[in-house]
C-alpha cells in the first residue's frame, strides 16, 4: 500500500506549508498546545519530513503530559539530527517522566558538559529534580 502524498494531493506550495507551521507556532506562543498539536500532527504526515516539526511535536506532547508520544517524536527528531541539544534535553525529561531513570541519568551527564550554559544548567536541574 503506497502512502498518500498529501502535498501533491492538496496542491500545497512550500509557502502554504510554512503558513501551517507558523499558525501552529502561534498557538504554542499563546499556550494553546491542543490547538498547536493539530497543526504539527498534520505537518508530521507530509512526505517532506522536517526535523523542527518532530522536535516541536515532542515538546507539545511533553507539555500535555503525554510522555510516551513525546518520546516517540523526540526520537524521530534525533534520528534526523542527533546533535540538537534542546531535543536531547526534552528526550531526557521524557525518559525521567516515564521512569527510565538509569537511561536518563546516563544521557544527562553528557549535556551537563554542554558549551551552551543554558542547556548545561537545565540538564543539571533535571538531574537534581529526578535524582
Amino acid at each position: 500500500m503506497s502512502q498518500t502524498n498529501w502535498i501533491e494531493l492538496l496542491g500545497w506550495s512550500d509557502q502554504q506549508i510554512e503558513d501551517i507551521r507558523f499558525a501552529g507556532y502561534s498557538f504554542i506562543k499563546q499556550g494553546q498546545y491542543e490547538q498547536a498539536l493539530k497543526f504539527f500532527e498534520a505537518l508530521a504526515i507530509l512526505p517532506n519530513k522536517n526535523v523542527y516539526d518532530f522536535q516541536t511535536l515532542g515538546g507539545i506532547y511533553l507539555q500535555l503530559g503525554n510522555n510516551l508520544s513525546a518520546l516517540n517524536f523526540l526520537e524521530k527528531a534525533l534520528a534526523m539530527d542527533p546533535t540538537h541539544e534542546p531535543t536531547v534535553l526534552n528526550r531526557i525529561k521524557a525518559l525521567f517522566l516515564l521512569g527510565y531513570k538509569k537511561q536518563a541519568l546516563s544521557q544527562v551527564s553528557k549535556l551537563e558538559k554542554s558549551v551552551d550554559a543554558l542547556i548545561a544548567d537545565q540538564a543539571r536541574a533535571l538531574k537534581l529534580a529526578y535524582s
